[in-house]
């Protein structure tokens, strides 16, 4: 066998949805790894980019797990889990108003709220956190952020004066909101959103009209939602004097990132970007040989900002190479090397049935992980095929 070259190995894969968490995937490469090379020094650090797994990869990277029991999109208790170190508590929409949470899996465009991620919200604040760091994604809800903003005290109020049911559509009857109560509970609290999606509130690119489909909104039920967060935008320039509808990342997870910035006063950050630096990626690649990286679907909405082309991004600027792993790849070798990718293997290329990867996909990496172990940790160094990867000369 030839010399294992020097240096330590990062293995930063997000999820592979369906199949794998991040940290699940993350110890399947290392198994591969060790195979191979007993003793590789392997660093794993399982990264996500705001969606979900965001607090999974937090706690593999030592932050520590706090449980709540907080309201589910339509009303029913769920625990969720955010996680804290020190004064920072990153938490993950989809934990508490999540598609996952819906009981039976029954959709529920109209009514599903973001209730759930205001509470946990809340109890991080009452638990001493300062900084909350908000991962928008997989959210069952297009209410504008409107429920977690009244579990954190805003009045959401109805030309009766009663505060508006659950849900975004009946925020087409929202007639003023009184968010005293809301600035006493997050006083001296900073929200940063860390969100891939720049996609405005409300129009074509909007959160209704892209994002409502995929939670169960049918024509009628996008149109009654899209009246809802209209209103929502301009009761919101009334009364609060905020104009957030049309800044990038507003319509993100059903509208919450129009809602975080119009009621938490939120920035919003490029998921990525922003939790590779809350997680201290930088400061592992300090010395690596190797950057691991994947998702379960390379592709163009990769190149969009998703987890594995950060991973790429912050390694190229290091001198570092980077190879992915997925389930399947639909991108080109230009478009790989271009996004800053030394090498990609796909499950695919080990077994063709989409099925069959999905059900043995930690197997199947393993497996994958072998042939990196092979090709990337012993000299003589890798070259490039004609589609721009590389391949052991």
């Amino acid at each position: 066998m030839t010399a294992l070259r020097d240096g330590h190995v990062v293995i930063a894969p997000d999820k592979f949805k369906g199949s794998l968490t991040a940290p699940e995937a993350a110890a399947h490469v290392a198994a591969g790894l060790r195979r191979v090379h007993p003793d590789a020094r392997l660093m794993p650090l399982p990264v996500a980019d705001g969606g979900d797994g965001t607090v999974d990869a937090a706690v593999a990277a030592g932050f520590d797990r706090v449980r709540a029991v907080v309201s589910g999109p339509t009303g029913e208790r769920v625990t969720a889990s955010y996680a804290v170190r020190g004064e920072v508590a990153v938490i993950e929409l989809a934990e508490a108003s999540g598609l996952r949470h819906l009981p039976g899996g029954r959709l529920e465009p109209l009514t599903a709220s973001s209730t759930g991620t205001g509470e946990l919200i809340g109890a991080a604040v009452r638990a001493g956190a300062r900084r909350i760091v908000l991962g928008l994604g997989g959210s069952a809800c297009t209410d504008g952020g409107a429920g977690m903003a009244a579990a954190l005290g805003a009045r959401l109020l109805g030309p009766d004066g009663r505060e508006l049911p659950s849900g975004g559509a009946a925020l087409r009857e929202l007639d003023a909101i009184d968010a005293a109560g809301l600035a006493d509970r997050l006083r001296d609290v900073t929200v940063v959103v860390a969100s891939d999606v720049d996609s405005p509130l409300l129009g074509e690119d909007g959160a209704a009209r892209v994002y409502g489909p995929q939670k169960g909104a049918g024509p009628d039920d996008v149109r009654v939602l899209e009246e809802g967060l209209a209103r929502l935008d301009a009761v919101v320039r009334r009364d609060l004097g905020v104009e957030a509808a049309d800044r990038p990342g507003a319509g993100a997870a059903g509208g919450t990132g129009f809602g975080a910035m119009a009621f938490l006063s939120a920035r919003i950050e490029p998921g990525i970007t922003y939790l590779l630096d809350l997680l201290g990626f930088t400061e592992h690649l300090e010395g690596a040989r190797l950057v691991i990286t994947g998702e379960g679907s390379l592709d163009r909405q990769t190149l969009r900002g998703k987890a594995p082309a950060g991973v790429a991004r912050a390694a190229a600027r290091k001198g570092v190479p980077v190879v992915a792993v997925s389930g399947r790849s639909g991108l080109t070798g230009e478009e790989l090397r271009q996004a800053g990718f030394a090498g990609a293997y796909a499950l695919t290329d080990l077994e063709p049935d989409p099925a069959r990867c999905m059900d043995q996909a930690g197997p199947l990496l393993e497996r994958l992980a072998e042939e990196i172990g092979r090709a990337w940790l012993e000299d003589p160094v890798p070259s490039t095929r004609d589609d721009g990867t590389e391949v052991p000369r």
